[in-house]
């Protein structure tokens, strides 16, 4: 994009007017050229200074509201890790195994850590081609990280349940001396000197890094510079975006589990798509240091993972404040392995339950059924209204537009894959055009939203929705509540569905309450997908 010279005309004010539906005449405009014209000098100023992707705006976005008590974090969990687990005549079963299944055979020293890293190395090997779930696959590191669990376990040094276990993260998430791509060509060749403080936790607690995982170019969709990374239950279907490595390595048993980001649903919806259990932790429950930015008030760094359990434990693991993230709180998570569900209280969005006649929808139904034998009787309640739900989309697009402000006007966004209308590159450029005055009323609306939300979430332990009924993926988002994934059941095409379980502010722990005890009961999660069998 090339830099704007000149004086600043009546004309030229006239026109941008029209994009902005504002319409100000005669001498008002010839008053404000001066003025435009010294804005105009600050913006080139300010971009002779570089900002480093690390520095987020002085403007920290908080969403909870002023009623409600952060619960005081304990610490860690006393996870059971089930030592009494044994090999399975199927080696390659093991890639499905829960990872405190998994954790028990490392410890009980039934298998290594080196040992099961190969396994995980070798199905990459075997399969990734096919899905397109790595851009960078960290073999030295993996099993140089291996090495050390089983040194440091055969010295009696043990870390927990994740201690040499492999994982792999959504390439958004910075690791040193390995690329960082964001899945778009103009950063193929970027390294990061530093390391993602989720990335750091996870090495912290023994975890193997197996490789990073494809991203979306720039967050969005399944679509990088590399191709397009497929579902597992269905190889000619993308595993939609943006963490579909995740998804689809999870699904998979290319990883024993992943780290994906949300913005927009991009936890949630790879998750459903194939059929993993996804984890979208509240707003500022996981750090997002060293991860790219897509908006700074509303992304989130959660588990991708087989089951409930095993979403929990890696939350536990990678949960907390993070001095390197203004955003992130402490608070107490406590999911209980045997609950009693009749003290739940739980809503359900009705009006959306019942718009969908399709074998998604007969699934949601048939889900809500299944709680009802286990003694859940939802509520009906119904997904606030009366938003301006068009503009809050401005909020993401403003903000990730001044994330990549330097890609947009060096022409670097050219390089993008998609470049069609709806395509990320195209939202980068349009978002030169939002003006900073909207991109403030649309956050003053969403304080209305929050609040909103806020009233009807705090009434209930838990609210059930259909995963894509009406605009539930936007409000939650917007308002950075708590989501998850549960997988429950296959469409007519013979693919993962799920229904999504919305909490309070920091309730994931109810949300891993009832989805774990419904996972015990029903067995429509962390399958091996047909074509991989």
């Amino acid at each position: 994009m090339a830099s704007s010279a000149g004086r600043i005309t009546k004309k030229q004010v006239i026109a941008a007017q029209n994009l902005l539906g504002i319409n100000f005449e005669g001498k008002a405009i010839e008053t404000m050229l001066a003025y435009l014209s010294s804005n105009r000098k600050g913006y080139e100023s300010m971009r002779n200074f570089p900002l480093d992707n690390a520095v987020s705006p002085a403007l920290i976005f908080d969403p909870i509201p002023v009623d409600y008590q952060l619960p005081k974090n304990e610490g860690l969990n006393n996870w059971k890790i089930n030592e009494a687990a044994e090999l399975p005549e199927n080696r390659e079963d093991l890639a499905f195994y829960p990872l405190l299944d998994l954790a028990g055979l490392i410890k009980s020293g039934q298998i290594s850590s080196v040992n099961l890293t190969k396994l995980y190395l070798e199905r990459i090997k075997k399969y990734d081609e096919q899905l397109q779930a790595f851009v960078t696959v960290t073999e030295e590191l993996a099993l140089n990280q291996a090495q050390k669990a089983d040194e440091e376990l055969a010295k009696g040094i043990y870390r927990g349940p994740l201690h040499g276990i492999p994982y792999g993260v959504k390439d958004l998430a910075a690791v040193p001396g390995y690329p960082t791509t964001w899945g778009a060509a103009p950063y193929k060749e970027q390294v990061l000197d530093q390391k993602a403080t989720v990335v750091q936790k996870l090495e912290n607690a023994g975890a193997v890094l197996l490789g990073k995982l494809v991203s979306g170019s720039l967050a969005r969709g399944d679509v990088w510079f590399g191709g397009k990374t497929k579902n597992p239950w269905d190889l000619e279907q993308g595993a939609t975006g943006s963490s579909a490595g995740s998804g689809a390595a999870t699904a998979a048993g290319l990883v024993a589990f992943s780290i994906g980001t949300e913005t927009l649903g991009s936890i949630i919806s790879p998750s459903t798509r194939t059929g993993s259990t996804g984890l979208r932790p509240t707003y500022g429950a996981v750090s997002k240091y060293g991860f790219m930015v897509l908006s700074w008030s509303m992304d989130k760094v959660g588990p991708i993972c087989r089951s409930a359990e095993d979403c929990a434990l890696v939350f536990d693991y990678i949960r907390g404040i993070d001095p390197l993230d203004r955003t992130t709180k402490e608070a107490s998570f406590k999911p209980l392995s045997d609950p009693d569900l009749s003290q739940l209280k739980v809503a359900y969005f009705k009006e959306l339950f019942e718009k969908d006649s399709s074998s998604v929808g007969q699934n949601n139904q048939r889900t809500l059924e299944e709680m009802a034998q286990m003694g859940i009787q939802p509520e009906p309640v119904t997904l606030p209204g009366n938003f301006p739900f068009e503009a809050f989309d401005i909020i993401l697009r403003a903000e990730s537009g001044a994330f990549f402000d330097e890609l947009v006007r060096s022409g670097g966004v050219d390089q993008l894959v998609e470049q069609h209308e709806g395509s990320r590159a195209n939202s980068l450029r349009q978002s030169r055009f939002i003006p900073a005055v909207e991109y403030l009323q649309a956050n003053r609306h969403r304080t209305l939203l929050i609040e909103a939300f806020h009233q009807l979430v705090k009434a209930y332990d838990l609210i059930l929705s259909p995963t894509y009924g009406g605009n539930q993926l936007l409000q939650t988002n917007l308002t950075g509540h708590p989501a998850l994934s549960l997988p429950n059941g296959f469409d007519d095409k013979g693919r993962p569905t799920s229904i999504t379980l919305v909490a309070n502010y920091f309730g994931e722990d109810k949300l891993i309450m009832l989805a774990n005890a419904y996972q015990k009961q029903y067995r429509y999660h962390g399958l091996v997908p047909s074509p991989l069998k």
